[in-house]
């Protein structure tokens, strides 16, 4: 073999923490297969593009960006799409982007040893775009980025129809993992020396044990927070119809289940969400946050929001920003509504101007700014621990996450090697605050 140059890849990430993961799958199975990750698209054999559909322009965006990668073909480097923009678009990226040779969407990576051995032996059309699969979390190979903090799925796809949401398309229907399989490996990550997971879904608590122990969301949670050697357990994306009291039951009955809930609202008007399809009215949302803030312990509330909907009146938005002061969040997701393929919210007429969807949107941005700044200011002198994430080399400072997902950054008299305190459990006192993160020092706790 010492003779033959290794196969190489790069691979570029676009999305939430579910591509991140994804990607964290595809490049362990490459390197199952005998290839080599590298920094630039130059130095690649293989380049591989792992795309997200949830903005508006996702597909133009994809095809700009394969458009810069054509003139590589002359150098023999072969390219593929995967994610959501690629089972959304399926072969007609081929058509597009002559030069792809692979498209592949998220539920078929299993099979990327075959599609790789096709691709070496020439195929010029390789395809992974099936949804109707049991074996989406059978990925044999993750090569995990971060040596402390690890993604488990536990649930794919979406079986609900929000007018506005192309994730049913490119996901699929719902499939939960057994929790067997989920418990199995948590516990392997905590031999590994994991110490903080993050349990990933479209919906994850409308996650249903298909195996006989039939557990319910609340029930893994627990059970996952009980497997020795994990001290943080988060959780990310919530659906308010599928958000449960025995959730908040479960989190009150153990701390290793961190204090954070992120409960994506979209918006505060019972009209907006009813044309939204959202399936919830804002007394049924705020029943939910009244759990969360009458819980044993506190919690931070995260959300997102869309404005600009069709037929979102000035009314109607205004509801939205009554329900930023009536929740008081921690910190949002704001995004302007803008179309997506399939959806229903497509045919919607009373479209709002662009140039209104940007004035609500900064209104919007400016007041949550000004809560977060009221309400981070609120903790100074407090104490949080930290799980320490990294250096930030020109400020002096370490980088730090509290468990209600708060970035602190801090200074500490220590003077450890580089990497000493990376993945260490630290207390901080908060001495400043500003709207999106903290600064403190180290503490001593008597």
């Amino acid at each position: 073999m010492s003779g033959v140059p290794q196969k190489t890849f790069y691979l570029e990430t676009f999305g939430c923490q579910m591509n991140v993961h994804d990607s964290e799958k595809v490049v362990g199975t490459l390197v199952q297969e005998g290839y080599r990750q590298v920094e630039t698209v130059e130095q690649a054999d293989l380049i591989l593009y792992n795309t997200c559909s949830i903005r508006d322009k996702a597909e133009q965006k994809v095809f700009h960006r394969l458009a810069d990668f054509k003139k590589l073909q002359a150098q023999g480097k072969k390219f593929g799409v995967l994610g959501c923009v690629a089972q959304q678009e399926g072969e007609k990226i081929f058509e597009r982007a002559p030069h792809v040779s692979l498209v592949c969407g998220s539920a078929s990576y299993r099979n990327l040893p075959e599609m790789l051995v096709q691709l070496e032996a020439g195929n010029r059309r390789v395809t992974g775009l099936s949804l109707d699969t049991d074996e989406t979390f059978d990925t044999p190979f993750t090569r995990r980025d971060n040596p402390h903090r690890a993604y488990i799925t536990i649930i794919e796809g979406c079986d609900k129809s929000c007018a506005y949401c192309v994730v049913p398309f490119t996901r699929g229907p719902e499939r939960s993992r057994t929790s067997e399989s989920v418990m199995t490996e948590a516990r392997r990550l905590a031999e590994q020396g994991y110490t903080e997971i993050q349990l990933l879904g479209q919906n994850v608590n409308s996650y249903r044990d298909p195996s006989p122990a039939g557990w319910d969301f609340a029930t893994l949670l627990g059970r996952i927070a009980e497997v020795g050697g994990i001290r943080r357990v988060r959780y990310t994306t919530s659906h308010p119809r599928d958000f449960v009291r025995g959730i908040v039951d479960a989190m009150d009955a153990n701390p290793v289940l961190c204090d954070h809930v992120h409960l994506p609202v979209q918006s505060g008007s019972s009209r907006v969400l009813a044309s939204m399809d959202r399936l919830y009215t804002r007394d049924d949302y705020m029943r939910r946050i009244e759990w969360i803030k009458t819980a044993r312990r506190p919690y931070s509330i995260t959300t997102d929001i869309i404005v600009g909907f069709p037929g979102e009146t000035e009314e109607d938005f205004q509801k939205t920003l009554d329900l930023l002061d009536e929740v008081q969040y921690d910190s949002l997701f704001s995004f302007k509504y803008s179309p997506r393929p399939n959806t229903a919210a497509l045919a919607m007429g009373d479209k709002v101007a662009e140039e209104e969807k940007q004035r609500r949107l900064v209104i919007l941005q400016e007041k949550q700014r000004a809560i977060q700044i009221r309400r981070n200011a609120g903790l100074i002198g407090e104490i949080r621990e930290v799980l320490v994430e990294g250096r930030h080399h020109s400020l002096g400072q370490w980088i730090g996450r509290t468990s209600d997902n708060r970035t602190l950054n801090f200074t500490t008299n220590q003077t450890p090697d580089e990497d000493d305190l990376v993945g260490q459990y630290l207390p901080v006192r908060v001495t400043r605050a500003g709207p999106n993160s903290l600064v403190g020092e180290t503490a001593t706790v008597v």
